[in-house]
């Protein structure tokens, strides 16, 4: 498992598979930024790195598509598993099975270093500029321009126990302010809330382009206490490189491109939002949200800022949040001694659906009406779960990060009047599209887990190429393919 130590390492592997795409003509931070990256996704094309744009000093970059999918043959999650120290080939099932290994083992501390690149470049004072960065206003509605789409939030608790890292949108105000969503909820909630409770702001380091696994493990939705420094030192058995930030007594990944510190009022608001998010929809008002007063900001030379399109799928929060929340979910599943094969929470549903896989031994209606109850107990109680609004079960003979399979099971497999278990009064995501402002508000709602197990008295014998072809006839048409006059 090979730890990728800065965003250049990475860039440099994705350029070696032709996943990367430089663009050395001028771009404008208004609007046309997010339109090429949002093409980029629909078209799977490569991740867009923009040299040059519009009213910024020549070496301010921009990079778009770090999670997206690729079109390339075997390399759908390539982007994503080399961020995670994986081959590019690697598929959904190995990734995210290990995954749910790393957060099952003890965590390894981060260690501190004496130096970092991401403090090639220090503003304080007066000197701080937010907007010497190429911050793009990313859709066409959005209230502002989004600095944070992909960065990292760093705060510690009051009594430096806990350490958390999390992904939250931050919106530019001027200079020396920004304000972004603080979900009383999440865990930067409850941290920012310790420190309120205590009258004081909470310090924070934004980091921004970081280590290309940071994001991910931020993403993650750990229980209470847990750092996602240490989970991302276990997966990779190493400590992650830290340096001590200037102005606040912070620690972030010392291969950061753009570190931003200062301190989240406790007192102090501004109007936030909306802005187009991984639903697919945009939002339709602004709410009051906590103002980030900005102390400092170091940067690497010639910095990347790395930005999200957040829309309908596929894009890089649904690909995060997709393989990131399917681990955390195993882990949970396995730790309950639940029958798990692997599960997946698809990107095409915009991370709505989840679909987890069981063993085939021969199941009665009952057993399967038991697995449904145990499921949405595990589920549905779990920190990731809270987030997750349906749930499908289905025998392991179908690949659950397959959207045509899961389609095609969920189709034939489920019974309309005795399959659909709902759940009332269920904990519960507010940016969920679907919901009433009553729902939204308390932040409770109805879920569901569709039973797709199939009774072994019942199951028929698949066809399809895989399934009942006799497997030396199915290597004598691949290796023909081409022969027959096909392209591979």
């Amino acid at each position: 498992m090979k730890q990728l130590k800065d965003m250049r390492e990475y860039l440099a592997v994705l350029n070696s598979i032709g996943e990367l795409q430089e663009i050395d003509v001028e771009v404008d931070w208004n609007l046309e930024i997010g339109a090429i990256i949002r093409r980029a996704y629909d078209l799977r094309a490569p991740a867009p790195l923009f040299n040059k744009i519009k009213d910024t000093e020549q070496g301010f970059r921009v990079l778009g598509g770090s999670g997206g999918l690729s079109a390339h043959k075997g390399l759908r999650l390539c982007r994503i598993a080399a961020a995670l120290g994986f081959s590019p080939s690697t598929g959904a099932k190995e990734i995210v099975n290990t995954l749910a290994d790393s957060i099952a083992k003890e965590g390894i501390p981060p260690r501190v270093v004496g130096s970092g690149a991401c403090h090639e470049n220090i503003m304080t004072g007066d000197g701080i500029d937010l907007m010497r960065f190429p911050v793009p206003l990313i859709h066409h509605g959005d209230g502002g321009r989004y600095i944070n789409t992909w960065g990292t939030i760093v705060v510690d608790t009051p009594d430096k126990s806990w350490t958390n890292y999390s992904i939250n949108r931050i919106m530019l105000l001027d200079s020396k302010r920004m304000t972004g969503l603080i979900p009383s909820q999440q865990h930067l909630g409850i941290i920012h809330q310790m420190w309120k409770d205590r009258g004081e702001p909470t310090p924070f380091a934004l980091v921004l382009g970081a280590p290309p696994a940071v994001p991910f493990f931020s993403g993650t939705p750990l229980p209470k206490n847990i750092s996602e420094v240490n989970v991302m030192g276990a997966h990779f058995g190493e400590p992650v490189e830290v340096v001590k930030c200037k102005t606040v007594d912070l620690r972030v990944p010392a291969g950061s491109e753009i570190v931003i510190e200062g301190t989240i009022s406790e007192t102090e608001t501004e109007k936030e939002g909306p802005m187009g998010e991984f639903a697919g929809y945009m939002g339709d008002h602004d709410t009051p949200q906590p103002v980030y007063n900005v102390s400092a900001i170091t940067y690497r030379n010639n910095p990347i800022l790395p930005v999200v399109y957040a829309g309908v799928p596929v894009e890089d929060t649904q690909t995060c949040c997709g393989v990131m929340y399917s681990a955390a979910i195993m882990a949970e599943l396995r730790k309950n001694n639940f029958p798990v094969s692997t599960c997946f929470l698809l990107f095409e549903s915009a991370i709505h659906w989840l679909a987890v896989t069981v063993p085939r031994p021969c199941h009665s209606y009952e057993s399967t009406y038991e697995l449904t109850h145990m499921a949405k107990e595990i589920i549905f109680n779990s920190k990731p779960g809270a987030d997750i609004p349906k749930v499908m079960l289905f025998d392991d003979d179908i690949d659950p990060s397959d959207i045509n399979q899961v389609v095609w099971a969920y189709a034939t497999r489920c019974r309309p009047q005795n399959d659909a278990h709902f759940y009332t009064h269920q904990k519960t995501l507010p940016l969920i599209h679907y919901l009433h402002a009553a729902e939204k508000k308390v932040m409770s709602s109805t879920k569901v887990i569709y039973n797709g197990l199939i009774p072994g008295f019942d199951r028929h014998e698949i066809s399809g190429f895989k399934y009942n072809v006799p497997p030396e006839l199915q290597e004598k048409v691949v290796g023909n393919w081409e022969k027959y006059g096909f392209r591979s």
